[in-house]
């Protein structure tokens, strides 16, 4: 990965290829944004660039870069594929159908992931990494083993020279055990070796791990419309038609079929049923343009209308309670009916 790859994000591309070219690289460091916003890419753009053994620098006005690495040096050739021999991932696993057992971690996943990368671009979030692995109603961590992995990897002599690098995605995900046993490695490394913690919050981890890297913020790029999800406009027009009628037995069979669903494939379909209620305000309030078509003419004029300032803040405040009862791994049928419950008498409101 080049950083001329990655979207909207030559500031901080800048700022990351000055800090290499004036020789103060932190040996840990925490690159702090939405994945989707580029912020794993920059990790691994950072790191091609490091070990890049002919780099190259423009003046400002080529693509707003002021350098980058030369995408041509074995080394780059290497990053491109994810094969260099001292570029080490670790990131959220979980049991699926083909990996089982409890002393699971990273290393039974690093085909995967690295296809999963490559098929993404770098940009893929954690809800799609789940499903592309086969992780279904579980959440994913960075677990014991992954610690010890880590420091057995950095313990090494880099097999190609320059930099060993090892990059930890999602790194809120890192539980207690594995946190507390690669303390010391992130605050003393060995010799040449960069660490990258990629994370989406620093509040979800540590203080003792977040006070051990140097943060790098990667600003949000604002999204476009949410991609169309014929199997989730179905579901959430049926939902919103039942709620309206409160009809219980059409409700129960909805319901039973959410549950039926992957806890990650749950907490997405609440996440996209927040954002169409958000957007539905948004038009019907601020006069904005709808960003999303559920596929139904009827509903996509009429909905709008239900959502106002009277019960907007009752339904965020649902949404966000029931991801965080799914997170916390609540019963899904009791999660979901307590959740249309509480939309159905917001909708009231209006």
């Amino acid at each position: 990965m080049q950083f001329k790859d990655i979207v909207g994000q030559s500031v901080t591309a800048n700022h990351l290829t000055e800090i290499i070219d004036s020789g103060r690289v932190s040996h840990t460091q925490m690159f702090l944004g939405e994945t989707a916003s580029g912020s794993l890419a920059l990790a691994i753009a950072y790191a091609q660039y490091l070990n890049c053994e002919h780099r190259v620098h423009y003046d400002s006005a080529e693509g707003g870069l002021r350098a980058d690495s030369c995408g041509e040096c074995p080394s780059c050739k290497k990053y491109r594929q994810l094969t260099h021999s001292d570029l080490h991932f670790f990131f959220p696993n979980a049991a699926t159908a083909q990996v089982k057992g409890t002393g699971i971690s990273s290393a039974d996943f690093q085909g995967e992931f690295r296809e999963f990368l490559n098929a993404r671009r770098q940009v893929g979030t954690l809800d799609e990494w789940y499903d592309f692995v086969g992780v279904e109603k579980s959440q994913g961590i960075v677990r014991e083993r992954d610690a010890d992995e880590m420091t057995r990897a950095l313990g090494l002599k880099a097999y190609e020279g320059g930099y060993k690098v090892v990059i930890v995605w999602m790194a809120e995900k890192v539980n207690t055990t594995a946190a507390n046993k690669i303390l010391k490695t992130l605050e003393e490394p060995t010799p040449d070796t960069l660490i990258i913690l990629v994370a989406e919050s620093s509040e979800k981890m540590l203080s003792t791990i977040v006070s051990r890297a140097q943060t790098v913020r990667v600003p949000r790029i604002k999204a476009g419309a949410p991609e169309p999800n014929e199997e989730f406009n179905t579901l959430y027009v049926t939902w919103m038609r039942q709620l309206f009628k409160l009809n219980m037995a059409s409700l129960s069979s909805w319901v039973d079929t959410l549950h039926a669903k992957g806890r990650e494939q749950q907490k997405r379909f609440l996440l996209y049923a927040q954002e169409a209620i958000r957007d539905s305000f948004l038009r019907n309030n601020a006069g904005l343009p709808s960003r999303m078509d559920f596929g139904d003419a009827k509903f996509n004029a009429s909905f709008p209308a239900m959502i106002t300032e009277r019960n907007i803040e009752l339904l965020n405040e649902a949404f966000n309670n029931a991801i965080y009862a799914i997170e916390r791994n609540a019963y899904a049928k009791i999660a979901f009916m307590e959740l249309s419950f509480r939309i159905s008498k917001a909708l009231k409101k209006r």
